[in-house]
């Protein structure tokens, strides 16, 4: 290689260095922010799992903590001490107050607790069928047949996963009502539905047979 070429790879060099140089003082702060944020996110996100664990375990122990004092009022009283961490929590919070009161033998205390579960825009949607499906099947919660038979029907809807425990005490609100052979029907539907687990066929192959009726299918 000539004296002349290699003066003029290193003149080219030596340009391609100045040009990286100021590209980096253009542009340089831009790689830098995105490493700061990109650690700042990492940080971040491992940060808020802690907390989320943390929270998640004082909720338990302040839970289990309750279930230590005695049934009825003053458990009921602890657990209303407890501080939920999300809507969620609460809601799992007040399904455990509303069963603790139902258990107690305060039926209407326990469905009002249930069935502002249900209106919570903001606790997924299973959790408010569930308050409310429980509430429905309280006696003597205030409720008038009607009432439940109405709420009843929109959980017995194909596609619900409360469905058939909904036929189960649909069938239980025609009893009631004296309605008998539309009470039997419901639970042979029951019995022979697919989706029925074992124990409730069972429950309902003993009530048609406790109404002088015979289950299907068995």
């Amino acid at each position: 290689m000539s004296n002349t070429d290699s003066f003029i790879d290193e003149v080219t060099e030596e340009v391609r260095r100045d040009k990286l140089f100021a590209m980096y003082r253009k542009y340089g702060w831009i790689a830098i922010l995105a490493v700061v944020l990109l650690v700042g996110g990492a940080a971040w996100r491992e940060w808020s799992k802690a907390q989320a664990t943390t929270q998640a375990q004082d909720f338990g122990d302040a839970i289990l903590g309750a279930f230590d004092a005695d049934a009825g009022d003053p458990r009921v009283a602890a657990l209303r001490q407890i501080d939920a961490p999300n809507p969620r929590a609460k809601a799992v919070l007040d399904l455990m107050i509303g069963s603790e009161l139902a258990a107690a033998d305060q039926p209407e205390p326990a469905s009002q607790t249930l069935r502002e579960i249900a209106v919570q825009s903001d606790v997924p949607e299973i959790y408010r069928q569930i308050a409310n499906f429980k509430a429905l099947s309280l006696p003597d919660s205030g409720l008038s047949n009607q009432e439940r038979r109405t709420e009843l029907q929109a959980l017995a809807i194909p596609g619900s996963p409360l469905r058939l425990l909904a036929e189960e005490q649909l069938a239980m609100i025609d009893i009631d009502e004296g309605m008998v052979d539309a009470a039997i029907e419901r639970l042979n539907a029951t019995v022979v539905d697919a989706e029925a687990t074992a124990g409730l066929r069972r429950r309902a192959a003993q009530l048609i047979v406790a109404l002088g009726g015979t289950p299907e299918g068995l």
